[in-house]
Order: C-alpha cells, then sequence, then structure tokens
C-alpha cells in the first residue's frame, strides 16, 4: 500500500487554528478583545469534507471567543480549545471514536503540531509552516495560512481520493 492509498481510509480531519486557517497574528481591539481573520474559502474545503464523511476536530492550543463563533457558523463537529498537549488529548479521542491514527488526517503548522502529525495517516500544512512541519507533511499547500490553505489541503486529500469533483459538483452544482 503506499502512502497516498493510506489517504482513502482518513475518517477524522484534525485542524489547528493559528497559522493554519489563520494567518497566525494575534489582534486585540481597544477593549481587550482578541480578534482572528479567518479565510472565508475554507469553508468550501469543510464542506467538501464533511460531504465526504470526514468529521472535523479544530484542535488550538489557544481559547478564543472569535474561534468558537467561527467552528460554530462552520458547524464543526468536534471543537477543543486550550488543549497544550495534543497528543495525549487525541489518543483519548482516538479511543473513545473507536478510530486509529491511521484514520486521521492532521492540518497543522507549527511545533505543537508536528508530533500529531508524525503519527497520523495524512498531514498537510500551509506554505509558510515551519520547516521541521514541512519536512513531515505529506502535502505543503502553496497557500499560506490564513489565505485558504485548508481548503486546498482538504481538495488535494479528496482529489487524492476521486472524491473533489463529484462533492463540487453535489454541493454547489457546478462542474469542475
Amino acid at each position: 500500500m503506499t502512502d497516498k492509498d493510506r489517504w482513502h481510509d482518513i475518517k477524522y480531519l484534525v485542524i489547528d487554528v493559528d497559522g493554519t486557517m489563520t494567518d497566525a497574528g494575534v489582534y486585540y481591539d481597544e477593549h481587550g478583545n482578541e480578534l482572528k481573520k479567518f479565510c472565508t474559502k475554507d469553508a468550501a474545503g469543510f464542506f467538501a469534507a464533511r460531504k465526504a464523511g470526514i468529521q472535523i476536530l479544530v484542535l488550538t492550543g489557544r481559547e478564543c471567543a472569535a474561534t468558537a463563533r467561527r467552528m460554530g457558523e462552520m458547524k464543526v463537529d468536534f471543537l477543543v480549545q486550550n488543549c497544550k498537549d495534543k497528543v495525549p488529548y487525541l489518543e483519548s479521542f482516538l479511543q473513545e471514536q473507536g478510530v486509529t491514527w491511521e484514520e486521521l488526517g492532521y492540518l497543522g503548522d507549527d511545533l505543537n503540531d508536528l508530533a500529531g502529525m508524525q503519527k497520523s495517516g495524512f498531514s498537510g500544512c500551509p506554505a509558510d509552516a515551519c520547516e521541521e512541519v514541512k519536512a513531515q507533511a505529506d502535502y505543503i499547500s502553496t497557500v499560506k495560512g490564513g489565505y485558504g490553505a485548508v481548503r486546498d489541503i482538504i481538495s488535494a486529500l479528496l482529489k487524492e481520493r476521486g472524491e473533489w469533483k463529484d462533492i463540487i459538483e453535489e454541493l454547489y452544482k457546478a462542474g469542475v
């Protein structure tokens, strides 16, 4: 079985927030509220993954109301914020869900994502991820984090599985 053959087994995608879904900036308004810029293009990737039967776990080391709001709008299956040690959390999560690391995809950009990416059946990262993550990734997007990298990574995964074209046709009534 080739590495890409394993991509067909992915049932869950773990997606990091800062630097993957955002530009990694942390912005504060005059009232101390934390603001984040999410790329609306990533939504098509989320919806396509869901249509393919892949559940989404957003896993982030920071806690932010903006993240909760956006992930609520995206109707993600699982949102876990303020997770400082991602691999032990994922070990428990996988056991609860009855799946293996090989059935897990991981999208991240920085060193705190590396251990989870190394264990996963598929890993992807934005163009501006750190060197160590790029060296581990199965797919490196040509797009920076916060500018549609998540959509690009998910589309690459689903294209390899032969699902992207039909899913986009069904979701958007548009041939690609």
